[in-house]
């Protein structure tokens, strides 16, 4: 008789010994599960757990309604979080982000979604990273009805993940706010940021830590805080100042100053045929943004395509409506600056924003 094969002393393979935690994955849901169901409004439909997020749209809220939706991540920052190990606020970086996009064209949020994926996953962690979020989503009037946690051991190392989100807002068609109105001598206002928010920190991480030799720990006489906290600033939202200047009809365009800068941001609203003058000077650099420049010796056209420049917020206003405007930025206590105006565009100048010295001449 043949000889039977001898039974294999292997333990079997689990998707533990992979890599992949269920249990832990259970337990991080069940922290999760309690921290959305606190942003919840009423037109929230189920909970969380199912195959979608449900949502109700108030049609009385918003008739002819249109669905405004934006995704974003948080990007390099992150490796700071992972070095410093907060992991709060990068979670208010994401709402914040995505709320600043869809509200400068008039929507108001209503729902959110996040993207977390990571290498071995550590309940605390998300827990923390998802408390940003979801408080975040509650100072937005914005609900977190579901997201993704992901596990993929080998993808990412030990102690760092990735974030992303996607929001989706609505506002009535008539109140859209697109920039197709912008006319030339429309008055541009920035709103300052509070830092580098969410862009710009390949560069800025590579001067901190690289020419500089900074630790994240280290104080920075010249940003009177230590490196990691200064470049660890929140994204800050811009919806209560955006919805008032909106709601009273005195805005003409908003733009987000994200990646790109005013460079790149403030285009996306111009009209064919408009311009925008932009003076240097006319509004406070924050000395982050200088000392990053001074480090690296880096180009003034670089900076500005790169970082926001101490600029969160551009509101393009008609002149007859400034004063108006600037008495409700007065009333919310909320700095702003005059930096510029709307022009005809050059057509031998390839860009759609000339910067010029405070002076009015322009820039070399």
């Amino acid at each position: 008789m043949p000889s039977q094969p001898a039974k294999s002393a292997r333990k079997p393979i689990t998707y533990a010994s992979a890599g992949v935690d269920i249990s832990a994955g259970d337990q991080a849901k069940e922290r999760i599960k309690a921290l959305a169901k606190a942003t919840f409004s009423r037109s929230v439909l189920g909970g969380i757990g199912g195959f979608g997020g449900l949502f109700q749209l108030d049609l009385k809220r918003f008739p002819e309604p249109v669905l405004v939706s934006s995704a974003d991540g948080v990007g390099t920052k992150l490796k700071l979080a992972f070095e410093l190990g907060i992991h709060t606020t990068v979670g208010a970086d994401l709402v914040n982000h995505c709320v600043n996009d869809i509200a400068v064209q008039g929507a108001s949020p209503l729902f959110f979604l996040d993207y977390l994926a990571t290498g071995r996953l550590a309940p605390k962690v998300i827990e923390q990273v998802v408390t940003g979020i979801a408080n975040a989503c509650q100072e937005n009037g914005c609900a977190l009805i579901g997201g993704e946690t992901a596990q993929m051991p080998g993808f990412y190392a030990d102690g760092e993940y990735d974030l992303a989100g996607t929001i989706i807002g609505a506002v009535s068609r008539p109140k859209l706010i697109t920039g197709s109105g912008i006319q030339p001598g429309d008055v541009l206002l920035a709103l300052p940021s509070t830092g580098l928010h969410t862009n710009g920190y390949s560069l800025a991480r590579k001067l901190f830590f690289e020419v500089a030799g900074y630790k994240a720990s280290q104080r920075v006489p010249a940003l009177k805080a230590k490196a990691g906290a200064a470049l660890m600033a929140t994204h800050r939202s811009y919806l209560k100042p955006i919805q008032a200047l909106a709601k009273a009809g005195v805005v003409a365009g908003m733009a987000h100053i994200t990646g790109g800068g005013i460079t790149e941001n403030l285009p996306r609203i111009l009209p064919k045929g408009i311009a925008a003058e932009v003076r240097h000077g006319s509004w406070p650099v924050l000395p982050i943004f200088t000392h990053l420049q001074q480090l690296g010796s880096v180009a003034e056209d670089e900076m500005f395509r790169t970082f926001n420049m101490g600029v969160g917020l551009i509101c393009v206003v008609p002149a007859a409506r400034l004063r108006r405007a600037e008495a409700i930025l007065a009333k919310l206590d909320e700095p702003y600056s005059v930096i510029g105006e709307a022009i005809r565009s050059d057509r031998s100048n390839d860009r759609s924003v000339v910067y010029r010295a405070a002076s009015g001449e322009p820039r070399p």
